[in-house]
């Protein structure tokens, strides 16, 4: 994989950015809030087709525009405007533009940008994102980079608009990996696979030979960790997206379940099951020894890192039933969070620190919620019959989930607002469960 230093070689600051703030509103712009209502008005942005800079460069630049429309529209906290309303015609990037035109179809902000095919074979991409009311230049960049990274680069301005408007982190230039499932029901073959966030660029890590769980991103390197059921004892391992080179982490003695990185990449954390009872463990991927954190007659298991490393929640049903509960990392006196009607499951700490989104079971359906990290404001984001298994993009703002109607058919992925707002669908190329959110691509 590319890393963002050479997808920008070369390139660097473009434009003059005046007036650059955390927000559209420092300029008199944006209308991202809350109102008293509880009507939610999202900022309305006018994107037009990116200007190609040569005869050949019209798919590229229209496929560029079309990337950032549709990431900014499934945010949810953007409106692009139809561009059958557009009144100007952008055919000149280097011309400043009509804003009269702008204002007169309501646009709050316009993106302008080129694409063009250099000399040497690479892809230069520049855009510029515009204030309407004030005529100011918000943003403006340019990048250069080999022709078949045009939809990263339509990630990263998507980022970089995002966080103008909002003042929080994009999330755009990031990746999932997911089990992906195909065939029958009573035979279903799973694989490892690994797409961007928008559903494209599907990869397949395994061959579906053995079956396949709980796959998870470091935070720190190309790796993740997942498990597979195949000859003998399930096993953890290791592997790596680019090299396709995989490990195993270690043997352990009976069932292994849910293994997850540490926030520094250095450790995986783990339940480990010995008899009927199922434990925590953590082992250092450098020593490869492994710390046993509790010891109970239950069922501990779905540990996930606080983001400074901590902490961790996980799942147990010491009390009874499945429930949330919090302790230090390095183990201890753990405390339970959750206690809501029903049965709590499959933990995971914000990358913000802010919250814990779970999947809770109770009167027939599932539902994905999440709660402050003390166990107050629990909110439910959606429920229904299958949901399971969030996990957060980077900056904390939007969870991803599958969802299993049962029967002959079989799960899909979802995402939605940290607010409860906007939910839909993430296109597979078949059934896929258990997603797994990269962080921000370096």
């Amino acid at each position: 994989m590319i890393t963002r230093r050479q997808v920008v070689a070369g390139a660097g600051a473009a434009f003059a950015a005046l007036g650059i703030g955390p927000a559209f509103a420092q300029s008199g712009q944006g209308r991202l809030s809350i109102q008293p209502s509880g009507e939610f008005r999202p900022i309305p942005i006018a994107i037009p087709p990116f200007v190609p800079g040569g005869p050949g460069d019209g798919d590229v630049a229209n496929g560029i525009s079309q990337v950032i429309t549709n990431n900014l529209k499934r945010s949810g906290l953007f409106l692009p405007i139809d561009p059958s309303a557009f009144i100007e015609r952008i055919t000149n990037f280097d011309a400043v533009p009509q804003f009269a035109s702008w204002k007169q179809i309501n646009a709050d902000v316009l993106v302008t940008g080129r694409a063009t095919r250099q000399g040497d074979g690479r892809l230069k991409v520049e855009f510029r994102l515009w204030s309407v009311a004030s005529g100011q230049q918000l943003a403006g960049q340019q990048y250069v980079t080999a022709p078949e990274y045009w939809r990263r680069i339509a990630h990263i301005i998507s980022d970089q608009i995002y966080t103008q408007g909002t003042g929080e982190k994009g999330y755009f230039d990031s990746r999932v990996v997911f089990v992906d499932e195909s065939g029958p029901s009573e035979r279903r073959v799973k694989r490892l696979a690994l797409m961007d966030q928008d559903g494209a660029n599907v990869r397949y890590l395994t061959r579906g030979a053995d079956l396949v769980l709980t796959p998870r991103f470091s935070p720190s390197s190309q790796d993740i960790t997942y498990m597979e059921f195949g000859q003998g004892d399930p096993k953890v391992y290791l592997f790596n997206i680019e090299t396709g080179q995989r490990e195993i982490v270690g043997n352990f003695p009976g069932m292994s379940f849910s293994p997850r990185f540490s926030p520094d990449g250095q450790r995986i954390i783990m339940s480990l099951q010995q008899g009927g009872n199922s434990n925590l463990f953590v082992m250092d991927l450098r020593s490869r020894t492994t710390t046993r954190l509790t010891d109970t007659p239950a069922i501990d298991t779905s540990p996930s890192y606080s983001p400074d490393g901590s902490q961790i929640c996980f799942e147990s049903d010491r009390g009874g039933k499945p429930q949330i509960y919090v302790m230090p990392a390095s183990g201890g006196q753990a405390q339970r969070i959750s206690f809501g009607n029903g049965s709590y499951s499959t933990p995971v700490w914000s990358p913000r620190g802010d919250y814990i989104a779970f999947t809770k079971q109770g009167e027939g359906q599932f539902s994905i919620g999440v709660m402050k990290t003390d166990g107050s404001g629990e909110r439910i984001l959606t429920a229904g019959f299958h949901n399971e298994g969030p996990t957060f993009a980077p900056n904390g703002r939007v969870l991803m989930f599958f969802r299993d109607p049962g029967g002959n058919a079989g799960p899909s992925l979802y995402t939605i607002d940290v607010s409860g707002r906007f939910e839909q669908k993430v296109p597979t190329p078949g059934y896929a469960s258990d997603p797994a959110w990269s962080p921000l691509l370096s």
